[in-house]
Order: C-alpha cells, then sequence, then structure tokens
C-alpha cells in the first residue's frame, strides 16, 4: 500500500465513530500531561531550590554544631540542644585561616516583632558586618551591623524589605523608627535589598541585630548557632573546609574526626543532597502518574479489538482483492499509533501548561525539558505497537472466505 493510501484509510477509520476515537485519545492524554507537569514540576522546583542556596553566597562554607551522643556517634547537625560553637571560634578561623575571605558567626531564632500597632512573626538573626560578604547580602537603605555596634551591645536592627512591608507598609521609609521585639526596643538602621525566597529561610523576611546584643537580650546564651564562612574562591573551597576541620578539633579537644561535634556543609553539597530527594520524588510521582499510561494502552487495545470486529466483512473483501497479512497488520497498527501520537502530543502541550500555572501559584518557574518530551514521545510511540499489535495481528490471521461470511 502506498502511504498516501495508508494515512487516508487511518484518517477515516478514526473520524467515522469521533465520540469513540476521543474517548480513546483522553486516557494517553491524561497519562502523558500527568507525566509532563509532574516532572516539570519537579525539575522546576529543584531549580528554585538551587537558586536560592547559591543566592545565599558564593563559595560558602555553612558550619554547624551537632550534638554527641557517645564514642562513634555521628555528628547530628543542626538537631537536639547541642550548641559548640562559639565567638571565640569564629575569631579564630578569621585569624589562623587565609582562605577565608569572611567569617560570620549568628544566632537565630523566631519571635514577634512589633510596632506602631503591627506585629509579625520572622527570623530575628544576630551576625557580626561579615554577615554581609559571606551571605551576599546588599543593603538598600541605611546601614548594617557594625563593630562598634557590636562592642556597646547597641540595640540596633536591620529589616529584610518583607518584614519591612509586614511592620510600617510596602516601600515605606523605616530608618529610624522603633520596633520591639521580645519586650526589648530597637532602632531601625537599615533596609537589605530584596533577594527573593520563601518559607522560613526567607532573607528578604528577616530581622538582623548585633550577635552579641541578641546573646544578651534575645536567646541568653553565649553560644552560636553557626558559622558562614566565605571561601577566597572556588578552588578554596575543599582546602579551607579541611583547615576548618582540624582548627575545631584541635580547639575542642577532639582527637577524632568522627567524634566531631559540628559539621561543614558546602553550598554544593546542599544542593547534590535536595537534588537526590527531588529527583526520587519525581520519579515516583511520574511513575504513579505513568499508571495511567497503561490504562490508556489498555483502552486503545480494546478500541483496536472492536474495530477489528466491526471491520471483519471490511477484512475479507481486502484480502480478497489481493490485500496480504502484513498490509492488514501495517494498517490497523499505524492506526494504533496514531491515536497515541495525538493524544502524547495534546498531553504534552497540555501538561506543560498545567506546570505553568501551578508553577505560577507556587512561586517558582517550572522546566519542560526536551528529554521528557522526548520520552513521552517515545513512550506514546511505544504504548500504540504494544497495545496496538495485538488488535492488528488477529485482523491479520483472519481467514478471507470467513471474514466475507460474518455478519
Amino acid at each position: 500500500m502506498r502511504a498516501s493510501d495508508i494515512i487516508q484509510e487511518t484518517y477515516g477509520a478514526l473520524t467515522v465513530n469521533k465520540a469513540r476515537s476521543g474517548l480513546t485519545i483522553l486516557g494517553i492524554v491524561i497519562g502523558i500531561g500527568s507525566v509532563i507537569a509532574l516532572v516539570s514540576l519537579g525539575q522546576g522546583a529543584q531549580d528554585s531550590i538551587a537558586s536560592n542556596i547559591q543566592a545565599l553566597g558564593s563559595n560558602l562554607l555553612m558550619v554547624r554544631p551537632g550534638a554527641q551522643t557517645g564514642p562513634g556517634a555521628q555528628v547530628s547537625a543542626g538537631r537536639g540542644s547541642a550548641s559548640t560553637l562559639t565567638i571565640d571560634d569564629a575569631e579564630a578561623i578569621k585569624k589562623e585561616l587565609p582562605l577565608a575571605k569572611a567569617v560570620a558567626p549568628e544566632t537565630s531564632s523566631r519571635l514577634q516583632v512589633t510596632a506602631r500597632g503591627t506585629n509579625t512573626n520572622t527570623t530575628i538573626v544576630g551576625t557580626t558586618p561579615d554577615y554581609l560578604t559571606a551571605r551576599n547580602v546588599k543593603i538598600d537603605q541605611g546601614s548594617f551591623v557594625s563593630d562598634q555596634h557590636l562592642r556597646s551591645l547597641s540595640k540596633v536592627a536591620v529589616l529584610g524589605p518583607t518584614t519591612r512591608d509586614d511592620l510600617f507598609g510596602e516601600g515605606a521609609n523605616a530608618i529610624g523608627q522603633k520596633v520591639r521585639i521580645n519586650r526589648v526596643e530597637f532602632t531601625v538602621i537599615g533596609i537589605t535589598a530584596v533577594k527573593g525566597g520563601s518559607g522560613f529561610a526567607n532573607p528578604d523576611d528577616a530581622v538582623y541585630v548585633p550577635l552579641t546584643t541578641a546573646q544578651r537580650f534575645l536567646t541568653g546564651g553565649t553560644k552560636v548557632g553557626g558559622i558562614s564562612v566565605e571561601a577566597a574562591d572556588q578552588a578554596s573551597m575543599d582546602p579551607l573546609k579541611e583547615q576548618i576541620t582540624d582548627l575545631l578539633l584541635r580547639r575542642h579537644n577532639i582527637p577524632n574526626a568522627e567524634l566531631a561535634d559540628f559539621s561543614i556543609l558546602s553550598q554544593a553539597d546542599i544542593i547534590a543532597t535536595i537534588s537526590q530527594v527531588t529527583q526520587a520524588l519525581t520519579s515516583l510521582l511520574a511513575a504513579v502518574a505513568a499508571i495511567s499510561l497503561v490504562v490508556g494502552g489498555i483502552g486503545i487495545m480494546n478500541m483496536m479489538l472492536t474495530t477489528v470486529t466491526e471491520r471483519t466483512r471490511e477484512i475479507g473483501l481486502r484480502k480478497a482483492i489481493g490485500a496480504k497479512n502484513r498490509d492488514i497488520r501495517t494498517q490497523f497498527l499505524i492506526e494504533a499509533v496514531a491515536l497515541t501520537f495525538l493524544g502524547g502530543a495534546i498531553g504534552i502541550v497540555l501538561g506543560a501548561a498545567v506546570s505553568v500555572a501551578i508553577g505560577s501559584v507556587a512561586g517558582y518557574a517550572s522546566r519542560v525539558s526536551v528529554s521528557s518530551i522526548m520520552l513521552s514521545v517515545g513512550v506514546s510511540g511505544a504504548i500504540g505497537i504494544v497495545f496496538g499489535y495485538y488488535p492488528a495481528l488477529r485482523a491479520s490471521r483472519l481467514n478471507p472466505i470467513e471474514a466475507l461470511r460474518y455478519e
């Protein structure tokens, strides 16, 4: 058969019963659309998280306290009540390690902040001037915490733009205004520039105060919750990480690195871990969505078997005038593949549109990759071949005389 004849026959067979063909295609549309949407949202979420982590600062190492529970125990970084890092540890890193470009000890907690009858619950970060460099924070108005503020336990605060908007109104001039944190009054001296972010780690929704002031009036302790260290360059990251480990082990009198009461994470470590988690979740969700593809494939097989039964006399007539088994098999197989490709194309467009819509509501951009589209196209073709082969084979094996007698 000529290609033009096959195309014409396929079009006629699929349009003779539009409702049945449409419902059959719908199963493939839902399956492919679900896979595309979930994979795109997963990849978009991964990109958004990686971008937020990279925005924390360039060449950043984060030293966190850990809980040492016994000989041979692993560090439980950031969990429990263990506080093992001090300002002196940060000063030692700054003085003794030339590869450290900026060192910023910090402590943070969620507290209620009030001003002019308004209030908000936000993150209070007690830190030092090096925080600007280490965490890539820019000042939009006013100034940041200074060494003089640290020495004099000054009650000054720098607001993130989101916190400023919540307390004083969008875009308001808050410099010189008063805010109360844990019933202690602070004077606003600066507003940071917008960085973007979400959740509890949003740098725009925070209040920055001198570390010594936070320890004295807010947290009531002498320990710090972490130390942010910026390496001089990317090549210095690994050497600096080893140097910090050796220095802190020596300062904390710990002979074995396996018993360390701290942990050091780089941006690459965090991104790699989060990527593994998001990829696993995306794959799991895509696998669940792919179940609907199997259901759609079964629908195609059911339709094609029904079509073979309805067109038995037609098949017999074609064979009687010279059509070969492979011609009949090819015709029905192409009809099945055409159904799946059409459903796949609609599903790709629909899935991409859904992922963009959900991503915009969630606050991040979804990413429809070429690989996911190619995979969907391949899966569509495979479903058409796998689930269309048996009906096509059955049609090709019909006896022409019996087929012509079929009522």
